[in-house]
């Protein structure tokens, strides 16, 4: 499974951002796909995951401001961010885990994308 990730960039404290995940090779509509994010010298972070049935799971720092879904379809996942804070600055990552339970666990996850840089200025 290869998965690109796009939609980071600049935006103020306030905003919002929308990032979408390719992805190719296998199909991966039965398989809970979720968004991490890491800063320099942490370790990745849970953002929120969905699993094949559309079950949704978020971490508490996002809920409320953050929407995830896919598009079977499309093979591609989504992250629609809003209300953005600098403290939402990272590189977020996409990841499918080739399982069925959906997992906040880093380690639990298969397949990653690269990430794409989401930057929030205050």
């Amino acid at each position: 499974v290869q998965l690109q990730a796009s939609g980071g960039g600049l935006v103020q404290a306030g905003g919002s951002l929308r990032l979408s995940c390719l992805a190719s090779g296998r199909t991966v509509s039965r398989y809970p796909m979720a968004w991490f994010r890491q800063t320099p010298g942490e370790e990745r972070e849970f953002v929120a995951v969905v699993s094949g049935s559309d079950y949704k799971y978020y971490s508490d720092s996002v809920k409320g401001r953050f929407a995830i879904s896919r598009d079977s379809a499309k093979s591609t996942l989504y992250l629609q961010m809003k209300n953005l804070t600098p403290e939402d600055t990272a590189v977020y990552f996409c990841a499918v885990d080739l399982a069925i339970v959906p997992s906040t666990q880093a380690s639990e996850y298969d397949f990653w994308g690269r990430g794409t840089l989401v930057t929030v200025s205050s």
